[in-house]
């Protein structure tokens, strides 16, 4: 079965990032990670994602042209019952409001508590053996 996670951040020195804290993973095949660097590719991917079992979505709310906010009832609205967690630097009331109210699994902020993420991703695809 091939697990993916789509992260969605406009900045290219992510996804180094994120390959880097879960190179175990990725290497043990649990599971695939695709980066996204705007919420329109997101769509897409997420909207023919069918080759795969999306199982997380990860972005950031300060994006260029559609934000993470407005990305995120388009992304439910494709997907329903994939969670997406909001990732931002400005963890702000009002952002982890709005990101809830759109139906935020969870609001991370930067710099990312990989630690945190680590236990949102087993609850999804289990532990490692």
């Amino acid at each position: 079965m091939n697990l993916l996670i789509l992260v969605v951040d406009d900045e290219p020195d992510i996804e180094l990032l994120f390959r880097q804290q879960f190179r175990r993973d990725l290497r043990a095949g649990r599971f695939m990670m695709e980066f996204a660097q705007s919420a329109p590719s997101a769509l897409e991917r997420i909207a023919d994602a069918a080759d795969v079992t999306l199982i997380l979505i990860l972005s950031d709310v300060n994006m260029p042209g559609m934000s993470g906010l407005e990305l995120l009832p388009k992304a439910k609205n494709i997907r329903p019952d994939v969670p997406v967690i909001m990732i931002t630097a400005y963890g702000d009331a009002e952002t982890k409001r709005r990101a809830q109210e759109c139906g935020a699994e969870a609001l991370l902020t930067k710099p990312i508590d990989f630690v945190a993420l680590r236990e949102e991703i087993d609850m999804r695809v289990g532990p490692t053996a």
